[in-house]
């Protein structure tokens, strides 16, 4: 940023009673006092961006790593136990961008905030990794086969992002943070047929 600065002074009584810019002080003035007229030293344009430099990339990525993130929720399908031979269906309806407005040192940053990975833990030792939110059924984008059993499933979110200071051009966010949502545990059955009689 350029401003157009004016920058007067006075001379100040010195200790030893001497002359400033030849100009005497008046007698039994004590030090440091000011005296004489205003007077113009500099007049001209100054870049005060030098003095009060913008936000490093740094200082915007430790801003971004404390940021509210939304929370992600798991969600599973069959809602409550399911069956062996059935996948379950994973997915979550946590909003995937934000945006947040930051002061850092008196300049204003907008971070706009998005997911770029999906992590879902399975509880059965495997992973998933994926860049979308996954959906309910009958869309099957992430799905799992489990054994008989009890698993506890979860899910964490990368974010990535950009930001403006003060109006100014779109820059990356300068590297990624995680958000982990709360388990959910569920019970996988073995389903076993039984023969009856039709005519019963």
């Amino acid at each position: 940023m350029i401003t157009y600065r004016i920058v007067q002074a006075k001379p100040l009584v010195q200790a030893d009673g001497s002359q400033v810019d030849e100009r005497s002080p008046p007698d039994g003035a004590a030090p440091g006092t000011p005296y004489a007229t205003w007077r113009t030293v500099f007049t001209g344009c100054v870049d005060i961006t030098d003095l009060n430099p913008g936000p490093t990339p740094e200082e915007v990525f430790r801003y971004f790593q404390t940021l509210p993130l939304p929370e992600p929720t798991t969600r599973q399908q069959p809602p409550g136990n399911a069956l062996v031979g059935l996948p379950v269906i994973f997915y979550t309806d946590t909003p995937a961008t934000a945006e947040f407005t930051v002061d850092i040192r008196g300049f204003t940053v907008v971070i706009d905030a998005a997911i770029t990975t999906y992590t879902w833990t399975t509880g059965d030792g495997s992973t998933l990794v994926t860049t979308t939110p996954g959906a309910p059924y009958p869309d099957e984008t992430v799905t799992h086969d489990y054994t008989s059993g009890t698993y506890t499933a979860g899910l964490t979110t990368t974010w990535g992002g950009t930001y403006t200071v003060d109006g100014g051009a779109v820059t990356d966010v300068a590297g990624t943070t995680t958000t982990d949502g709360p388990p959910v545990t569920f019970t996988v059955l073995q389903a076993r047929p039984v023969l009856t009689d039709p005519t019963d």
